[in-house]
């Protein structure tokens, strides 16, 4: 592998907020937040939806709108 090329591959945490689940993988996400966990400080990544939230897991019928995409999209293709 070239050298100076690639993202920084390092362990993130990603809080599912909608849940308010935490857990860390590892990733080559930007993000400037940090969060201590396990006496160790790491980069934090906030999702809307994870596993521990999507419908198709957990089985429940969940609406995440957080950004107006749904009206967004009725307005512009709605019929006239």
């Amino acid at each position: 592998m070239k050298k100076g090329i690639h993202p920084e591959y390092r362990e993130v945490v990603f809080h599912d907020t909608t849940s308010d689940t935490k857990f860390i993988t590892r990733s080559t996400v930007d993000t400037k937040d940090t969060i201590d966990m396990d006496g160790t400080t790491y980069p934090l990544v906030k999702v809307e939806v994870s596993s521990e939230s999507h419908p198709f897991y957990t089985g429940k019928k969940v609406f995440v709108d957080t950004a107006g995409r749904v009206e967004k999209f009725n307005r512009r293709y709605k019929k006239k």
